[in-house]
């Protein structure tokens, strides 16, 4: 509408995730891991005095530091799309190895949708995938590459869990979770064999 508006954004990778289900166990796979940005809101709301007077040299380290457990959070595996002569099938496929140790054919990678994330700040675009995998396709413990710095613990959530599981306020996650549990209530679930 002709308003003038100065904005700050970054630039970054567009990426993937996997909602990973386990059919011989009943049981979504997802991760867990340290979120530097997550604790540093925590820190910010439970120690609003750490962002007083603070400059960006000085702001190196916390007086009184919170457990590293309140930056923890639930999630898809996913990744970024940084290998341009890979398809995301490809590139889902090895973060699914890499991330949880399940070896998936990129046949078995079936496109949910894909969507914006980080709108206000990055506006990257996300693509989301479903696949299933068995107890005998876990070649690996997964867990990510810890000479990038990664720290994964891989997590199952039991089918009957999941919904509570999703609206748990206790339990820190990403929207990408939540979404994609209900979306497999919509459109998995209700082809699943009764029990």
């Amino acid at each position: 509408n002709g308003t003038k508006k100065f904005w700050d954004f970054m630039r970054t990778h567009d990426s993937v995730s996997i909602l990973i289900f386990n059919t011989s166990r009943q049981c979504f796979v997802v991760v867990k891991q340290f979120r530097p940005a997550v604790y540093m809101c925590e820190v910010e709301k439970h120690r609003p005095q750490v962002f007083q007077n603070q400059d960006k040299e000085g702001f190196s380290h916390l007086e009184d530091p919170l457990p590293a457990a309140v930056g923890v959070t639930y999630e898809l595996c996913a990744g970024i799309v940084d290998k341009p002569d890979l398809s995301l099938e490809e590139i889902a496929c090895g973060e699914v190895l890499e991330e949880c140790g399940y070896h998936v054919p990129v046949t078995d990678m079936k496109r949910i949708t894909s969507y914006r994330s980080g709108v206000g700040v990055t506006g990257s675009r996300q693509t989301l995938f479903y696949v299933e995998v068995t107890d005998q396709m876990r070649t690996g413990e997964g867990g990510g590459q810890p000479e990038e710095g990664e720290l994964i613990e891989v997590v199952e959530i039991p089918l009957e869990d999941s919904m509570k599981f999703a609206f748990d306020e206790t339990l820190p996650k990403t929207m990408g979770v939540i979404f994609s549990f209900m979306w497999f209530q919509n459109n998995i679930a209700p082809k699943l064999p009764k029990k």
